[in-house]
């Protein structure tokens, strides 16, 4: 069975006072994962906050765990649902969005340990999500990865409503 993960779409509005309207720019928080993997990749390569469902754990508790887990704040209120996409490799990702301003130079990230470089028995360690920035919309399509894109049509059609 494929396993399943929750996560959080950080939004914020500027623009118009009102809210939405034709002057409204939307912007999205999206982070980079860490190691050396993906040290080098960008475009395709961001991904909103999140990680897996441990088993009996409800997916809006996974989400705000893992937000705090790799960004080091509290994502707020409330969690509005955006549904489930399923990634390339099979995952299911539940996501949900907030309004909020994540200071991306307080990104205080949890680490994991890997063998660095392949077989050499080292063990290093490395910052689960590497940096954090946000960005436009249409920017933000660039660089989210392919399978996580309809999390932010999802998000720009729940903020017309």
């Amino acid at each position: 069975m494929a396993k399943a993960s929750a996560g959080i779409l950080m939004y914020r509005v500027s623009g118009t006072p009102a809210g939405a309207g034709p002057g409204m720019e939307v912007s999205v928080l999206l982070v980079h994962p860490g190691g050396p993997y993906w040290r080098a990749r960008d475009a395709g390569a961001w991904s909103i906050p999140k990680g897996e469902i441990d088993a009996g754990e409800d997916p809006l508790a996974t989400a705000v765990r893992e937000f705090r887990e790799e960004l080091g704040a509290a994502p707020g209120e409330p969690l509005l649902p955006l549904g489930e996409i399923v990634q390339r490799g099979g995952k299911r990702v539940v996501a949900f969005a907030v309004a909020g301003d994540f200071d991306v130079a307080a990104l205080r990230s949890n680490t994991f340990e890997m063998e660095w470089p392949p077989r050499s028995g080292r063990l290093q360690v490395f910052p689960e999500v590497d940096r954090a920035a946000w960005f436009s919309l249409p920017r933000a399509h660039e660089k989210i990865l392919e399978s996580q894109r309809p999390l932010l049509d999802r998000l720009a059609r729940l903020l017309k409503e």
